[in-house]
């Protein structure tokens, strides 16, 4: 009665053909993956180098200034400002900067790639339909897994680290700006269309504006992701903070962890305070000046009447 109780692999797969087909591909492909590894590396490099030569109390005090402008308070501002200062005040610094290059370039990439993705899916119903698993798929997958292919075809570093945060990172942008486009009501689209504006001048004039507050909430989201990545990418050599972080779990030092942690923690706060600050306030924007064009709108009816 074994077989009741023993599922029969009637399926198994020949993994070991996989490992070899990946590896004869990135043999093959060497040259254009070594070009992008080196572009890659650049990229990090040379925004860590821009950040490297600002002055420490001027990247401080313009933390301070961002987080007051976004939040619309001093005290905010302050606050972020000296939690910005106690990653520095620990040692930290010098790791906290190199983690904010790989998460500005990772973010870069996405973005780049997302909301081109996510606009043209917004205007095909089909596409969309063909593309939401594959994004389910790189959304619950288990976020180790990235790590494998992009080690075996970049190697260790930074430029494995942003390639794998981009695939975990980039999903948000594309299903929220589709998602955003498509809940644009239609009878504004129709309107905009009917006063002779083209398919393409109601998408950049009308549709996307009127989603932006969506938009910026992928933003949002794929910041904090990228964030999260940058640190689970010190397991194939990305330096930084997650580095600090895996050596303390490595070394099973309790303190060293708590602490380079913490700083993780900091940043990733204030990335998402500040980002949420600017996107409440556009939104605020853009609903007094709705709010203002209806009673304009209204006034020159009564008017006419």
């Amino acid at each position: 009665m074994e077989w009741l109780f023993q599922f029969p692999e009637i399926l198994k797969p020949d993994l070991t053909a996989i490992d070899n087909a990946v590896r004869s591909f990135a043999v093959w492909a060497d040259p254009v993956l070594s070009r992008i590894s080196g572009g890659l590396k650049g990229m990090v490099n040379g925004i860590d180098t821009l950040l490297t030569y600002i002055p420490w109390p001027l990247l401080v005090l313009l933390v301070v200034l961002v987080s007051w402008k976004a939040r619309g308070r001093l005290r905010s501002g302050i606050l972020y400002g000296l939690l910005f200062s106690l990653i520095g005040a620990v040692g930290y610094w010098d790791m906290m900067l190199v983690t904010l290059s790989i998460v500005i370039a990772s973010v870069i990439i996405s973005l780049l790639i997302g909301l081109p993705v996510g606009i043209l899916l917004s205007g095909s119903d089909r596409a969309n339909r063909i593309v939401r698993p594959i994004l389910d798929t790189m959304q619950t997958m288990p976020v180790f897994v990235y790590l494998i292919p992009a080690l075996l075809l970049f190697g260790t570093g930074n430029a494995p680290a942003v390639i794998a945060t981009v695939i975990y990172a980039v999903v948000p942008v594309i299903r929220l700006t589709s998602l955003g486009i498509r809940q644009v009501d239609k009878e504004v689209v129709e309107a905009a269309k009917a006063f002779g504006s083209t398919r393409r001048q109601a998408l950049f004039k009308v549709q996307i504006p009127q989603a932006l507050p969506t938009i910026m909430t992928g933003v949002n989201q794929t910041l904090m992701m990228a964030m999260s990545m940058v640190v689970t990418c010190s397991m194939i050599g990305a330096r930084g903070l997650g580095m600090e972080v895996l050596n303390a779990v490595n070394r099973i030092e309790i303190g060293r962890g708590l602490f380079a942690g913490s700083c993780v923690v900091i940043l990733a706060i204030i990335l998402d305070r500040v980002t949420q600050g600017w996107f409440s306030k556009d939104k605020e924007a853009r609903k007094k000046a709705e709010t203002a064009h209806d009673m304009t709108v209204g006034q020159n009816v009564v008017r006419r009447r």
